[in-house]
């Protein structure tokens, strides 16, 4: 029998990160959760109340991993096999501040891991529209307002931090021999009870998706079962990449 995983989640006190954690626990893994205040402890080990998988909670600044080293430190001193980034500056602390974290320290945090061979997965939370172009499957005039007053309007600089460690991780990943890097792109979050979804390759830009049913690729809030949705985004080896000039250098 293999053995449990260890998974790092960076920024385990965030919605997702403590709607993942026990979901692993439940499966026996053990997890340790990087989090960035004292005070926020008792929160988070609350989530490992009565599962069987082992939690431990880390107290780290994420915004001061400015160096691929500081994040080699974390991932040496941790030794996971998967790490989790649902980490984010949350619009609190200025441009200067997402720039730090969105960006900066995730992608130290993935160049780090693609060096650890032990390191065979990095989920990446992003956002749906976080592309350069718009995908082949979307209407231009959605795509153009989309970008317009959402990517270079209201999320300008959340746009520019994700993206950037968006194409790091699929370039890194597409030349890892170990590393399989995965990109969850859900749409708005909200905190409506789950549901179904739409997975892969989404007809649209804009939608929603609640926090308990984000998974893999590009997500919004559907018809189809989630089971069902991530068992054809893996058979079918969906990338929602297409239509970006980095799924061209790679295809």
């Amino acid at each position: 029998m293999a053995s449990p995983h260890h998974v790092l989640i960076l920024g385990g006190h965030g919605k997702i990160a403590q709607l993942l954690t026990p979901l692993l626990l439940k499966r026996s893994w053990t997890v340790t959760s990087v989090i960035r205040k004292q005070e926020q402890v008792p929160a988070v080990e609350k989530l490992g109340a009565g599962l069987p998988g082992r939690l431990s909670v880390l107290v780290r600044s994420i915004e001061d991993v400015d160096s691929q080293e500081k994040a080699a430190s974390i991932l040496d001193e941790v030794n996971p096999d998967y790490v989790a980034w649902s980490a984010g500056a949350g619009g609190k602390y200025g441009a200067e501040g997402t720039y730090r974290i969105d960006r900066d320290a995730a992608i130290n945090f993935i160049n780090a891991a693609a060096a650890k061979p032990s390191i065979s997965r990095f989920l990446l939370v992003s956002y749906n529209g976080s592309r350069r172009k718009a995908a082949p499957w979307w209407t231009a005039s959605e795509w153009e307002d989309y970008h317009k007053n959402i990517n270079f309007g209201v999320l300008a600089t959340y746009y520019q931090a994700k993206i950037a460690a968006d194409e790091v991780l699929y370039e890194v990943s597409k030349q890892s021999p170990t590393l399989v890097g995965i990109d969850l792109r859900p749409g708005r979050l909200t905190d409506d009870p789950k549901g179904n979804v739409t997975l892969g390759r989404n007809k649209n830009v804009k939608g929603e998706v609640p926090r308990e049913t984000s998974g893999w690729i590009d997500l919004l809030q559907g018809d189809d079962d989630i089971n069902e949705a991530v068992a054809a985004v893996v058979r079918d080896g969906v990338d929602a990449a297409e239509g970006e000039d980095i799924y061209a250098k790679y295809a």
